[in-house]
């Protein structure tokens, strides 16, 4: 059998990939990152002033990995969350003391979170990180696989490797190669996103409202702001980009109402479309993919991010249990990933998708009935707790990083 360079090549080293990698470096594995625009380039996709909403499970798995010392200064406590339905009744309440946690979740921007990824990587020895590059073509075969890398001013290279792993986001193009299929629909939706401050303090509240074209999320910064993810269907999304600031808080006061006070500031715009994106299998040859290249969501439910780190967390710990054997790329190795993780990835999509549906209709008789179940949700306890366990992302089997122990070998 051919000895490659590597045990595992990394394809993306946005949050996922970085994050993958992370988990990895305590296992000896030998490990490399490539990754085609740098953390600090302006057009980082990954790294920009999103707001990333952390379920507590999401925060379990930083701190077993030891990353949470680094990320908490930035991180913003959730301790209430508050859903709505505008211009009708249904509310429902989510409080952290009825859970005995000290926060549901915690809110940080994507590139905070990037800072403290980025600066890990460079100080793990068992890390190459290869950046700016970009994979141009992939081969696999039993026993390995080959990763073709450009990089600038260096030429172009080839990587051995026991395993690939595309962490490229949802348009990926390592995916493509391995010619993987997707299946994807398109939700005529965009996310408008900005931080913006307000005459009352969040008080550590996220707010999730349901409007006409869409959910609208307020999400606690730090100092006092909050970040927005305004959903606002296709054709709206120009006219609401150009609208200089006073403007865009008037809008943004109509849909979200005073809960906050007034909107006296508005930071920069940018808009992402919105679809559902999932591949038809998530493996090939030696080859996986994992978070946004296996599966976009809608922001609804802030359950994007937080998927895919449950797939690192799954599938790091598939890899140190197979490292003491050898062949971390081996089909049943792949395979068990996929039966641990699949069915978190299907039940996710499919209630992000479900939550879209139900809440962006204005059907009368459907809005009543979502309304009298939000209702429902706030004087039935039980209710509320299976929507919380959701919330904090511990509805699924929870992986051991999930639940704060180390990952072992086999």
């Amino acid at each position: 059998m051919t000895v490659p360079e590597y045990d595992v090549v990394i394809a993306g080293g946005g949050m996922v990939g970085a994050s993958l990698a992370c988990a990895l470096a305590p296992l000896g594995l030998r490990v490399a990152v490539v990754e085609a625009v740098s953390a600090q380039a302006a057009q980082q996709p990954s790294f920009d002033d999103r707001g990333i909403a952390l379920s507590l499970g999401s925060q379990r798995i930083f701190a077993t990995l030891g990353l949470w010392p680094a990320l908490a200064p930035a991180a913003t406590a959730i301790k209430t969350i508050h859903v709505s339905d505008r211009g009708r009744f249904g509310v429902t309440r989510l409080q952290h003391q009825d859970y005995a946690v000290a926060a549901l979740g915690y809110v940080m921007t994507s590139r905070d979170m990037g800072a403290v990824l980025q600066q890990q990587l460079t100080r793990q020895a068992g890390i190459a990180l290869l950046c700016p590059a970009r994979v141009v073509a992939v081969t696999t075969d039993s026993d390995l696989v080959r990763v073709s890398v450009a990089q600038d001013g260096d030429g172009q290279r080839q990587l051995t490797a026991r395993l690939l792993v595309a962490a490229d986001g949802g348009d990926s193009r390592v995916r493509a190669m391995l010619g993987i299929s997707v299946r994807e629909q398109d939700y005529l939706q965009d996310a408008v996103i900005a931080n913006v401050s307000t005459s009352r303090r969040h008080q550590q509240t996220a707010y999730e409202r349901f409007t006409a074209s869409g959910p609208l999320a307020l999400l606690p910064l730090s100092q006092g702001r909050s970040a927005v993810v305004w959903t606002r269907r296709r054709e709206q999304t120009p006219a609401t980009l150009a609208l200089d600031d006073a403007a865009f808080c008037a809008q943004l006061q109509e849909q979200f109402g005073w809960r906050l006070g007034a909107f006296t500031r508005a930071g920069r715009r940018a808009a992402y479309p919105l679809r559902l994106l999932r591949v038809s299998e998530p493996q090939r040859q030696r080859a996986l993919v994992i978070g946004n290249a296996a599966h976009s969501l809608h922001p609804i439910a802030g359950q994007g991010f937080n998927l895919g780190l449950r797939d690192v967390a799954v599938l790091a710990e598939v890899l140190a249990e197979a490292a003491a054997g050898g062949d971390v790329g081996a089909p049943a190795v792949l395979a068990r990933f996929v039966e641990r993780q699949g069915r978190d990835q299907r039940q996710t999509a499919l209630l992000t998708d479900g939550l879209v549906r139900i809440f962006s209709n204005d059907f009368l008789p459907l809005a009543l009935a979502r309304n009298a179940g939000m209702l429902a949700l706030e004087l039935l306890p039980a209710g509320r707790r299976l929507l919380a366990q959701q919330a904090m992302g511990l509805a699924a089997p929870v992986s051991r990083l999930g639940r704060g122990l180390p990952l072992e070998s086999r």
